[in-house]
């Protein structure tokens, strides 16, 4: 259970203005008539502000927000007994203040708090109006009788259980929805940030790709015509390496930035997506990135599973993927990927890794441009997961725990399959 510091701020202030009204009215009414109120009505209100008080100071110095809203409302319901016995028990108007403790309850901190605050409501308002009866209890003034029927007693008992429950539970179905548009709200928020993120990070990247591109390449095949036609010794060629590769990085860079700008038209086909999937563990495999440190699980090896879309496309995703995968286990660990058949037009792929996790804070802004969980990273591979799966109308979920790992999981539209190209598919892989 849990509770939202600003909401538990303004139950305080609520039960404050509350607690001033009826302040006012007592004060209203002495003044104006001539009747005279009794002075425990006073008393009660006065107990009530210093409770406030010293909610707020708990509120301000200690952070165990939902025993603080536990607090407030048991004392509260002390209260609200001590005014409904006051006031005369059943003979009172007092008792429906208990509904407001059972609302406070399901709004501030969840359903199975208000269901416990009806609980022990109806069991202060029995308690109480069961020992008067029984007259375990004294009433509070003498010309008050209570009523001898115990039918009477008995059903105004159940009665009060009943409307305290069935307001808890039309109040906690309220609140749940509230809850749920809220989160669904929320979550649209960050999906149209993370949008314009990428909006803005195709500008820039678009831009980047005009000013560096061209110039890196005439000073990348400078030196490379420079190593060719000048001796150089071993320290010089040294140092012209380093320029050609680091100009590599740099375009393979740029070729990431121009993707995450603007992908370009598309060529479109059937093709077997393991297969893609299983090209690009080869890639990294005999790149020297996917070594003997890592052990490989998984059904990819014998998953046959067909797509309609770019393989070029997929390429990148699996690459960025499994890439983030190893720089997260730099020591090692288990490498899991899966591809399934979820269900008709629609394929799941998975990859888990044993790694170093991420925070949560971490993970909110694994897709955004620029931002990078690793000290090397440019932010740029992620980004471009989430676009490609965007494009085609896919869903992309993190799960990930600090220290544990992280598994991504992927689902995707399948597209207009050809059964005919699947066919000549099916019948080339058979031919090696």
């Amino acid at each position: 259970m849990s509770a939202r510091k600003k909401d538990i701020f303004w139950f305080i202030l609520f039960r404050l203005i509350i607690i001033t009204t009826l302040f006012i009215s007592i004060l209203t009414i002495q003044i104006a008539t001539t009747t005279f109120l009794p002075l425990y009505a006073f008393y009660l209100v006065f107990i009530a502000y210093f409770f406030s008080f010293l909610y707020f100071v708990l509120y301000f110095w200690w952070k165990n927000y939902a025993f603080q809203v536990y607090l407030q409302i048991f004392f509260d319901l002390l209260l609200i007994t001590a005014l409904v016995y006051y006031s005369g028990g059943l003979k009172g108007s007092f008792y429906f203040l208990y509904v407001f403790e059972i609302i406070a309850a399901s709004v501030v901190i969840s359903s199975t708090a208000a269901y416990l605050t009806a609980v022990l409501s109806g069991v202060l308002f029995a308690g109480l109006i069961d020992g008067m009866y029984l007259e375990l209890i004294p009433s509070f003034e003498s010309e008050l009788t209570y009523p001898q029927s115990l039918g009477a007693l008995i059903t105004s008992v159940v009665t009060a259980w009943g409307v305290f429950f069935l307001v808890a539970f039309l109040t906690n179905y309220l609140t749940n929805n509230l809850r749920k548009t809220r989160n669904a709200l929320e979550s649209a928020q960050k999906e149209l940030q993370a949008k314009k993120s990428l909006a803005i990070a195709g500008e820039i990247s678009a831009h980047l790709a005009h000013e560096i591109r061209n110039p890196l390449a005439a000073i990348s095949g400078s030196v490379q015509v420079l190593q060719n036609e000048l001796s150089v010794n071993g320290e010089q060629k040294d140092l012209m390496e380093i320029i050609i590769n680091e100009s590599d990085r740099v375009s393979q860079s740029i070729e990431q930035f121009l993707n995450l700008a603007s992908p370009g038209k598309q060529t479109f086909m059937t093709f077997n997506i393991a297969k893609v999937l299983r090209e690009s563990i080869k890639l990294l495999q005999r790149s020297g990135e996917l070594n003997d440190k890592y052990r490989l699980d998984g059904n990819f090896k014998s998953a046959e599973i067909y797509c309609y879309g770019n393989s070029n496309q997929f390429k990148q995703v699996f690459w960025n993927l499994i890439k983030n995968s190893l720089k997260a286990m730099p020591d090692g660990g288990i490498l899991t990927i899966d591809l399934f058949q979820k269900k008709k037009n629609e394929i799941e792929f998975k990859i888990r890794d044993t790694g170093q996790g991420m925070a949560p804070e971490d993970r909110a802004r694994l897709f955004e441009p620029f931002y990078s969980g690793f000290k090397k990273g440019k932010g740029i591979g992620m980004t471009v997961v989430r676009r490609i799966i965007d494009d085609y109308n896919g869903k992309i979920s993190v799960t990930s725990e600090l220290n544990k790992g992280t598994e991504i999981d992927i689902l995707l539209p399948q597209g207009n399959l050809n059964r005919k190209d699947i066919r000549l598919l099916e019948g080339e892989d058979a031919h090696g």
